[in-house]
């Protein structure tokens, strides 16, 4: 087949290839980084780059978003696999992927659309805070505490120890370097920009830390087949453990929802075909199948990949794959280059990247017009510091319908009394058992020696507990002789 037939049929190969390229620089970096992050072998996080490639890439959904390993799920699988080990961590990867492909057949991708975008935020702040106190240790050379909490509590004393060992400084050194490239790569000329940054950074610091013999750190090299760990049978019973499962709903949820929303935003940079959520969910869930299958990490759509993606001209979804194909070859001909990274520079582009994920800017913005908002936000946040990732998301998710029942349950009482006659009292809006009180209050209020007639033609919703309440207020007022409440209903 010549070149102007192949043209023919993919009359947008130029474009994808070169985008392919550009891809693949970008995951190169993030996919290693995000594995060692994550407590498992660096060729792991290769794997999963390729199959978010060569799997997900080939599937209908997003035809321009780029699946890999995440920044966002680091700190949900170092403790998977600090808990568990890495040989349960195929299994609730791969129970993650049946599960997204289970929904993606019942139409459920839209309804992650419904999740509140205060509480994804607020997920990805808490995931952020955590990673970059991790990653602060891992600069220096340092064993991070298990916990959030420990974690921020304990930097004071990681810098003293820091500060008193010349190795340590050395490899906070290089991983601040590290980000200060990352900072001021926009600002280098646009030739030097067309190199992405976290690839700059780390062959900086390669150059660095080589050049200059410093005693940091570096990847270690397993090799790609060496590796991949099939699950076993062993493994595959963990999942009768209720903290397996939970870890398998945590995964599922973050993984699928960070997914969507990320297409959600990759619409916005393209005039291209929109998202067909639930195929997208579906590809996700393959990918992951085929990932928990060869014992790799879990995957999700990558905001940072896909946006360089669509800024650098992809057309179609053949980007996305052959960026794949890239990451293979790269794992399978010159695995060795990985030695050769040092950790203090992975660690400070997951730094940087941490940084990003908390949004500074949107809970100012939210404080000023949604209050509610943003406290949602926070807590879960905070949450996710304090108790854990899972227990965190529930908690902001329940935060979350609270604050939309107790919006949604707008009730006004107007009270009309001229002086003689009945009191009149007008009841609109939804009265829910949440503004009870106010309403009692305010009912309770009235002159208890004159008729009262209550209009509730104007309430969309009266729950049980509201309407006990008022038939009880009723019977309380007239218990004074005064004539029996009237009640006027829709």
């Amino acid at each position: 087949m010549n070149t102007s037939s192949l043209l023919g049929k993919l009359p947008h190969l130029r474009q994808d290839f070169a985008a392919s390229i550009v891809v693949f620089l970008v995951a190169l970096p993030l996919c290693v980084g995000v594995a060692v992050a994550s407590g498992v072998p660096a060729e792991l996080g290769l794997v999963t780059g390729i199959v978010g490639g060569l799997v997900t890439g080939l599937m209908r959904g997003s035809s321009l978003q780029v699946s890999g390993p995440a920044a966002g799920l680091t700190v949900l699988v170092f403790e998977a696999v600090r808990e568990y080990g890495l040989a349960v961590l195929g299994v609730v990867v791969l129970a993650t992927g049946v599960l997204q492909l289970l929904m993606g057949a019942l139409k459920l991708g839209r309804y992650f659309r419904a999740i509140s975008v205060a509480v994804v935020e607020g997920m990805l702040a808490g995931i952020g805070l955590v990673l970059i106190a991790g990653q602060l240790y891992s600069m220096a050379g340092l064993k991070a505490p298990a916990s959030g909490l420990d974690k921020l509590a304990g930097l004071p004393e990681a810098v003293v120890d820091a500060a008193r060992s010349t190795e340590a400084l050395a490899s906070v050194g290089l991983g601040a370097g590290t980000i200060a490239v990352l900072v001021l790569w926009r600002r280098l000329p646009r030739r030097v920009r067309t190199v992405p940054g976290a690839l700059g950074a780390v062959v900086l610091a390669t150059l660095v830390a080589s050049g200059f013999g410093l005693p940091v750190a570096k990847v270690e090299v397993r090799g790609l087949v060496g590796s991949i760990r099939l699950p076993s049978l062993e493994a595959f019973g963990e999942l009768a453990s209720v903290g397996v499962l939970g870890t398998v709903l945590a995964f599922t949820l973050i993984a699928s929802a960070e997914s969507l929303f990320s297409a959600a935003a990759v619409d916005r940079l393209h005039d291209g075909p929109r998202t067909e959520y639930d195929r997208e969910l579906m590809a996700q869930g393959a990918g992951n199948t085929v990932c928990g299958l060869l014992g790799a990490l879990p995957m999700t759509a990558v905001i940072v990949r896909s946006a360089a993606n669509v800024q650098a001209g992809a057309r179609t979804k053949a980007s996305r794959v052959l960026h794949g194909v890239w990451l293979l070859l790269f794992a399978a001909l010159l695995p060795a280059a990985l030695g050769v990274i040092p950790l203090p520079a992975l660690a400070g582009i997951l730094v940087h990247a941490g940084w990003k994920l908390v949004p500074l800017r949107e809970v100012v913005s939210l404080w000023r017009e949604h209050r509610g908002e943003a406290l949602v936000l926070v807590v879960t946040a905070v949450s996710i510091v304090a108790v854990s990732m899972f227990e965190g998301v529930l908690i902001g998710l329940a935060l979350a319908i609270a604050k939309t029942a107790w919006e949604a349950s707008h009730v006004r009482l107007e009270v009309i009394d001229k002086g003689a006659g009945p009191v009149q009292a007008y009841l609109s809006g939804n009265a829910t058992f949440l503004r009870l009180p106010k309403i009692l209050d305010s009912l309770e209020a009235l002159p208890q020696d004159r008729p009262v007639e209550l209009d509730l033609s104007g309430l969309h919703h009266l729950d049980h507990a509201c309407r006990t309440a008022l038939e009880n207020w009723s019977a309380r007022h007239s218990e004074a002789g005064t004539e029996p409440v009237k009640v006027t209903t829709g």
